[in-house]
This record gives C-alpha cells, structure tokens and sequence, in this order.
C-alpha cells in the first residue's frame, strides 16, 4: 500500500532455535511456537509471559492445534506424538519407535492422525490406541482432514489417497498423478483436493468426478498451500508475490493466476489463510512477513525485510482471524493483534 498505515500491535521473542511450527489455542489467548530444539514455547496473550515445555528429546518435526482446543499436539524425530497443554503439561499420545513423525493432520471434531512410515496412524476422539491406515506406495508426506473430518487424505508417490475415517477398513480413493507429492489441502467446501509436486507444481483434482488439473511455472517446490475461506481461490508459496488460482466458474486451468503483493523479488516461504474471510498472510525467505487482500488485491507490510533475517518458516491464525503468530529459522518469533495498532 503506498498511504501510511498504522501497523498491528506485536509481540516479538527471541528463541533461539528454528521455529518448525505455530498455533493458537481455541480461545485465541495462548500462541505456541514449536522449536527444532524440541521445545515449545507458549506465550500467554494476555500478560505476554512465556513458558517453556520439553516436549521431545530431538526436533519437533510437526505441530497442530489439539482438538480439545485447550492444547497442541507435536511429532519429533524421536518418533513420538504428544500433547502439550496451555498450563505446560505434557501427554505421550503415541509412539513410533525409530520412525520420524513428520506428517500430522487435527480436526475439532476430535480425529488425530499422523504418518508412521507408509501408514497413516488415526486415533479417533477418545480412542487410546491408533487405527493402522495403509500401507501407501511410499513414506506419507502430509496429511489432511476433509472439512467435516469424515476422511483424511495423504500425500504420497504417486497422488494421494483418501480414506473414511469411520470405516478406516474400507479401500481408499486414489487420486493419481506421477512423482512425488509434497503437500496435501482439501478445499473448504469438499470439492476440490490440492497437492504439491517435486516438479514445482500444483495438482488438483475435482473430487466430484476425479478431474485433474496442473498449475505449473513455479521457480521452486511449492511446500504450503491455502485456501481461502469461500473455496475461491487456491495460493501458495515460491513466488515472490501471492499467486492465486480462481476456482470459480470452470476453475483455473489455462488461464493465469491472480498475482499481486509484489516485494524485493524474495521468494515466500509459507502461506495461511483468514479463517473466514479474503485475508491472507505470506513470509518470505528474506523474513519479511505480508498480509494480503483477496478482495482489493492490495498488501501490507507487517514486518520489512533486512539481511540479517532468515526465512519464515511457521505461520498461524487464531481461530477467530485476529491474531497472527510466525516464527523464522533464527528464533524470532511475533504474534501481531489486527485488532490493536502499534
């Protein structure tokens, strides 16, 4: 935006180690980082004090909002699944031993799954011990549940395939595609399944009747994907602005992307999306952080770039789209409150 603007409100911290992954509690009051230290960090809003919590003996590997909305669930390199609650406990949901969990999906409806190997490992609500989902052609990449949390669908060589959760015994849905696929995101109104490639590409089906289609041209492996709240548009990351693919009407195959938000030429390295309106939030390998506009198409800077900055790595919304929490790979972590302004 080229008028001055006032700035959200933030809070920033210094951690010291690689932010892997950001949350909100339920209530949007508690912000949690999780740390490649295998610590997390929760930051209490209201007074901006910090607690520590060891939650695994090597790198947290994944990081979700419990379903409980009152704590978060982590996977580490020490092949454990744990829950962290806001008051510091810690809970051992599961464990793999001598595997990475490095895929994780929650849903508020209450299901947990998360990828051991070529399995899917799906606990349902108040269930203690997993349902075993597979095996798939190869490691799963990432997972994701369908909006209504009836089927969880992972990313994989191959496509990706989709499995009912209250029959997990039923075959899965396979969508195929070759090569290997990255990242996983259903669309907000169940018509459409997103996944990225290692050929620096997104792939979609139309889950009505399987259609595919292939967007294409991206100048490095697309890792995250977001849809906006109404399903209209599709964006990721590496570009160096925000690329939007319309899926309105016949949807977006062989017509260009809505692109706007154009910075330095940094590339962005993460995308989330409002949860119930057009606004969108992009970092950037240069550690800047942009919040966008779906509907003017116009941007804001919340936080500029400089050389000494590393690339955002974790980004978050609060439930109820007030807050935003982002964290980089030297430790800098920020919880900005749209609500205030600095």
């Amino acid at each position: 935006m080229s008028e001055t603007v006032k700035l959200p409100a933030k809070r920033e911290f210094d951690f010291a180690a690689y932010v892997c992954g950001a949350a909100f509690s339920a209530d949007g009051e508690t912000a949690a980082f999780a740390l490649g230290s295998g610590l997390v960090k929760l930051v209490t809003i209201a007074d901006n004090s910090t607690r520590e919590v060891e939650a695994h003996g090597g790198a947290v590997l994944s990081f979700a909002p419990h379903p409980d909305g009152v704590s978060f669930v982590s996977g580490g390199d020490d092949g454990r699944l744990m829950r962290i609650g806001v008051d510091g406990s810690v809970a051992e949901i599961g464990k793999a031993q001598g595997r990475w969990i490095d895929a994780l999906a929650t849903h508020k409806s209450g299901g947990i799954a998360c990828g051991v190997g070529k399995e899917i490992w799906y606990w349902a609500p108040g269930v203690t011990e997993p349902k075993k989902l597979g095996p798939h052609p190869s490691t799963i990449t990432a997972l994701d549940f369908s909006p209504d949390g009836s089927r969880v669908a992972a990313a994989h060589y191959g496509g990706a395939s989709i499995w009912q959760v209250r029959n997990p015994a039923s075959a899965p849905r396979k969508m195929e595609w070759k090569g290997s696929h990255v990242a996983i995101k259903y669309a907000p109104n169940s018509k459409f399944l997103a996944t990225t490639t290692q050929d620096n590409a997104i792939h979609v089906w139309r889950l009505a009747n399987g259609q595919d289609m292939q967007m294409a041209g991206y100048r490095t492996k697309v890792k995250t994907l977001a849809w906006t709240s109404d399903a209209r548009f599709l964006l990721s990351d590496a570009a160096d602005c925000f690329v939007c693919w319309d899926f309105s009407g016949k949807g977006p195959e062989g017509q260009p992307p809505v692109e706007y938000g154009f910075g330095d030429g940094a590339g962005m390295t993460g995308i989330v999306a409002h949860p119930d309106s057009g606004f969108v939030c992009g970092g950037f390998e240069n550690g800047a952080l942009r919040l966008g506009d779906m509907d003017s198409r116009r941007d804001l800077e919340l936080r500029a770039p400089a050389d000494t900055q590393k690339p955002i790595r974790a980004m978050a919304w609060s439930p109820d789209g007030w807050r935003i929490a982002a964290g980089a790979e030297d430790g800098y972590a920020v919880v900005f409150d749209l609500k205030n302004k600095s």
